[in-house]
């Protein structure tokens, strides 16, 4: 949710800088919308700013803004990926995630949205103490349909693997994980090391969402990436 960054956005603000946090259920209001059209979208959103701004996704949004980013690199002067995946390199694992988020999809259209979000918030990956607790989704009831087309047309099962793609992107990005979140880290690490101006930091003191679990050490590195492309 947009609403998630506004800890973020008042501690850039404060340093001069301007976050502007997407509302990703928009892009899916009245219609399914593909990784590639959603990575047109958000380019031509970026190319319209003065400079090339700082790109910052996680978890499915860090995998959007990859996409995003081997969409038009230029368009962005660099970028911070978060607990995000570059995409599943066995076909057999592609289908289960189709059918795993199709499930999430269908709770999302009809189960009671409190039970909903209990389910959702009860994974084992998201278990961890956020300091800054992200936003309240209770409001997201009346977007069931947004929110089960992005089961559906965003899921990992359909998303390419985007590793040799990511290779050629010359751009600085950081990679972030939390400690506590291995699978995430042993992705970070890995793309850190194959893409030309790339880097893995940390893993942080956090498990997967480390922007609310580790805040500052996240703001420093978004800072961080600020004052290279700045330059």
């Amino acid at each position: 949710m947009a609403a998630d960054w506004k800890h973020l956005a008042e501690r850039m603000a404060a340093s001069g800088h301007k976050v502007h946090a997407l509302d990703l259920w928009s892009y899916l209001e009245h219609a399914d919308c593909t990784f590639r059209e959603f990575a047109r979208k958000l380019c031509e959103e970026a190319r319209r700013e003065e400079r090339p701004p700082l790109l910052v996704g996680y978890s499915m949004g860090g995998r959007l803004a990859l996409h995003a980013l081997l969409e038009d690199s230029e368009a962005w002067g660099g970028a911070v990926i978060v607990s995000a995946h570059p995409g599943l390199q066995d076909e057999g694992e592609r289908i289960l995630r189709m059918a795993a988020d199709a499930e999430w999809a269908g709770k999302a259209l009809t189960a009671p949205w409190v039970e909903f979000l209990r389910q959702w918030e009860a994974q084992s990956v998201l278990q961890g103490e956020c300091i800054v607790p992200p936003a309240d989704r209770i409001h997201l009831e009346s977007r069931r349909e947004a929110v089960a087309r992005g089961f559906t047309s965003w899921t990992l099962g359909k998303q390419a693997d985007l590793r040799s793609s990511l290779e050629k992107v010359e751009r600085p990005v950081a990679w972030l994980s939390g400690a506590r979140d291995c699978k995430f880290t042993a992705l970070a690490k890995e793309l850190g090391v194959v893409m030309p101006k790339a880097f893995h930091l940390g893993p942080l003191d956090a498990g997967h969402r480390v922007p609310w679990e580790a805040p500052d050490d996240f703001a420093e590195v978004v800072e961080h990436l600020l004052e290279m492309i700045n330059r």
